[in-house]
């Protein structure tokens, strides 16, 4: 397990909200390096005894509105890490001085640009020979009507930027079967947007590549998950997740080798789904930022907001080559949900699902830091204290994640 730093002067300033806000002001407590965060009012995060707002109003500043905000906030020089795809587009971006005073550990705007955006991420995957399901751009019905109907059986309408769509319209995305199917749907729907095929499958047959690369471009942490439950079914987030060992994950090298080439820098989160057509992995996403388990990498001995920041501020980064496999982690709202739309399908009883928690880490509530998860149950159980969070911007792209074949996380 990777202990506090012997000093750490420079704050963080980390931009974003929810789960992934939380994990990471808990990440950073045991690193034991000071941090302030920028997220809405109303927001769960806010709640975490490690939660500092800097002074003033700043809960109102948006992601384009960064530079701005920088130029405006009460420190000489923090290191800022982004917590959604937004964030860490905006942070991408900032101009060269102004990130001399804000260092982060990120990669170049066009390789963030690159994974935000899907249709992008499809070219690269294809210039990379990295599998990964087919991938169509729809700019009008006129498309849609030179496509073979089999392009459509069991395929998903998926938005170009996940976060915009989960923003406008409150979904993922659409499975469909024929061509007619998503004639109907993008009545409802704006052009551009993406026809993907959709690799069919159980819940786990998704997995998960997650690590840290430094400035140099060395690989200083890569560690391997599989998703056991989701929700929702189909095209949802993963609700029990397990740490496996990286040779579980036939799709090591490739990842390794698509991160060299796009001279990625920072936390990465990648998706895969295995193929049981093929046997092979397909890789469906990569988040160029922290996301909704970080906070469970670091419970597996891997904290990589503590190498960001050392890397931000030019700090050596020391490679981190283990981590506990075997260990679980649920996340209690989506699992009671998952649970409810089973049950109406034959699936297991409560008891069964409540002996599966036990010895597994919840991916929000921490004993030392309760408040988080019990005001996000609240408003789960009581929709009326949430309706705040669902009348703003979403924080997380599907706080978290965007739309992918599987989900994510």
């Amino acid at each position: 397990m990777q202990g506090p730093l012997p000093s750490a002067d420079v704050p963080v300033l980390a931009l974003g909200g929810g789960v992934t806000l939380t994990a990471v002001l808990r990440l950073l407590r045991e690193a034991g390096i000071p941090a302030y965060a920028v997220c809405p009012s109303k927001d769960f995060a806010r709640r975490s005894r490690w939660y500092r707002a800097l002074s003033g109003d700043w809960e109102h500043f948006s992601p384009s509105q960064l530079p701005d905000l920088l130029a405006a906030v009460p420190l000489k020089r923090a290191v800022l890490i982004p917590c959604s795809d937004d964030w860490a587009t905006a942070v991408a971006a900032l101009p060269e001085k102004m990130a001399e005073r804000f260092p982060a550990c990120t990669s170049s705007l066009a390789t963030v640009t690159a994974m935000a955006d899907k249709w992008r991420f499809a070219e690269l995957l294809d210039r990379q020979g990295v599998p990964h399901p087919r991938t169509q751009l729809i700019t009008s019905h006129v498309d849609f009507d030179v496509l073979p109907q089999e392009e459509f059986r069991g395929a998903v309408l998926k938005p170009i930027s996940s976060f915009e769509f989960v923003f406008k319209y409150g979904i993922k995305g659409h499975l469909v079967e024929s061509r007619e199917q998503a004639l109907q749907i993008m009545s409802g729907l704006e052009f551009p947007i993406l026809l993907q095929e959709f690799i069919s499958g159980p819940p786990d047959a998704g997995y998960f590549l997650e690590g840290f690369v430094d400035q140099q471009g060395q690989i200083c942490a890569l560690m391997g998950r599989r998703r056991l439950r989701m929700y929702p079914m189909g095209l949802g987030n993963s609700s029990f997740t397990l740490s496996i060992p990286l040779e579980e994950i036939a799709a090591a090298d490739s990842l390794r080798d698509l991160l060299r080439a796009v001279r990625y820098r920072g936390i990465f989160n990648a998706e895969f789904k295995r193929d049981a057509r093929d046997g092979q992995f397909k890789l469906l996403e990569v988040n160029a930022r922290a996301w909704w388990y970080v906070g469970f990498a670091g419970r597996c001995g891997v904290n990589m907001c503590r190498m960001a920041y050392q890397d931000a501020l030019g700090m050596p980064v020391e490679p981190v080559t283990t981590y506990e496999t075997g260990r679980r982690c649920f996340f209690l709202a989506n699992e009671l949900r998952g649970w409810k739309e089973g049950r109406r399908n034959g699936g297991m009883s409560l008891w069964p699902l409540i002996r599966s928690w036990y010895r597994a880490d919840e991916a929000l509530f921490r004993w030392e830091d309760p408040a988080p998860a019990l005001v996000h149950l609240a408003q789960q159980m009581w929709p009326g204290l949430a309706r705040s969070q669902r009348d703003r911007r979403p924080l997380e792209s599907s706080s978290e994640k965007p739309l992918s074949n599987s989900g994510t996380r």
